[in-house]
């Protein structure tokens, strides 16, 4: 497959904070604006889940199983690539770089030394693919003063900033996050965590139903809401009225979280749906903190696909049309990933990836180290 010389393909894998699996965006770029030519999602193995999962909630964790994981994280990244270029029919040689953002397992912004931790070695993936590889792209940004987080931002802004619109993209991982797409060209675009996403939802699920998700949010549908916990989590959590930039992490947002304020008397449909609430009405506040008033909320990531997650977002913020991110070309899920395809070739353009007013850092920075396939 011959392409012009003006056009670009990079890979970007994302692992989300749900620890569904691997997406795998594999994306052109040219004069015009980007297209995604194939997008992929490979769960990961309910062994791998496991022990990830394990890795996230515990203080602390053995050196070997870190370090094998890492290793066996960037064999998987690795196949991933190979088997989603195999099946849009290019070859390693046509792809300028990968861009992986790996699985995170700690987020520390507020730490006394502020840390973030990702694994999924990157040299495995260079030297297994043959394709240069950009990852650890969060760390410069943290080393400059930033959180590291959201680094999408830049992303959305490049792709979907339009004038004369104000805009939210709204996306729905473990954690929920918005940038602000404002319609005066002059006004900075603004972006942080607002807080749990999908991450208490699936835990809750899981321990509940024994299922990974409540599909279309069905089983949060059949309960009711239950006041004095969602009062109780949304004014006693400091988070929710901390001033942006901010970010946060499912270790922070955990069932443990949950247990300071759950009732083990109320019925579990009842605190799914109030968990749902939560999400929603953690994102609604946030928006309301805006500069302005959006026309249209853009969801992406897996909640977009929550019928019942939308119909309340729909409720709670009403005026403003809710819509997923497919209405401006690119699947709701592909995002994140093509965001980090979008980051490596800004690494190798050497342009900043950060945005200062996103993620509070001193100044944009280059981010990404690069791992040569030699």
């Amino acid at each position: 497959m011959s392409r012009p010389d003006n056009r670009e393909i990079f890979v970007g894998l994302m692992s989300g904070t749900s620890l569904d699996g691997v997406d795998v965006a594999i994306v052109e770029f040219a004069a015009a604006s980007p297209r995604l030519l194939h997008f992929a999602t490979v769960a990961y193995s309910d062994d791998l889940r496991d022990r990830l999962r394990q890795l996230t909630a515990i203080a602390s964790v053995s050196l070997d199983d870190l370090y094998s994981l890492d290793a066996e994280l960037g064999d998987l990244y690795a196949a991933c690539v190979s088997e989603s270029l195999a099946q849009a029919s290019l070859e390693p040689r046509q792809v300028t770089a990968i861009g992986c953002h790996g699985q995170t397992l700690r987020h520390g912004p507020g730490a006394r030394r502020p840390y973030t931790a990702q694994i999924g070695d990157p040299n495995r993936i260079a030297a297994q693919t043959g394709i240069q590889t950009v990852a650890d792209f969060r760390r410069k940004d943290m080393a400059f003063g930033g959180q590291g987080a959201p680094l999408a931002a830049a992303f959305h802004a490049a792709l979907f900033r339009v004038d004369g619109e104000n805009r939210v993209l709204l996306n729905i991982g473990g954690i929920a996050n918005i940038t602000w797409l404002p319609a005066d060209p002059r006004s900075p675009v603004l972006g942080f965590d607002t807080g749990p996403g999908n991450t208490l939802l699936d835990q809750w699920a899981q321990r509940h139903l024994s299922e990974r998700y409540d599909a279309d949010g069905a089983w949060a549908r059949s309960g009711q809401i239950i006041d004095s916990l969602l009062e109780q989590a949304l004014s006693r959590e400091p988070y929710f009225a901390a001033a942006a930039p901010k970010s946060t992490g499912t270790e922070y947002f955990d069932l443990g979280w949950l247990e300071r304020f759950v009732d083990d008397a109320s019925a579990a449909a009842d605190v799914q749906a109030t968990l749902v609430e939560l999400t929603v009405q953690s994102v609604a506040g946030a928006i309301s903190t805006l500069p302005a008033r959006p026309a249209t909320c853009f969801l992406c990531g897996g909640g977009a696909h929550n019928g019942w997650l939308r119909e309340r977002l729909a409720t709670a913020l009403s005026g403003i049309r809710v819509a997923t991110i497919a209405e401006l070309g690119i699947e709701p899920d592909a995002v994140e990933a093509a965001a980090f395809a979008w980051l490596a070739r800004e690494r190798l353009a050497a342009r900043p990836g950060n945005l200062p007013a996103v993620t509070r850092a001193q100044r944009p920075a280059v981010l990404g180290g690069l791992y040569l396939a030699d």
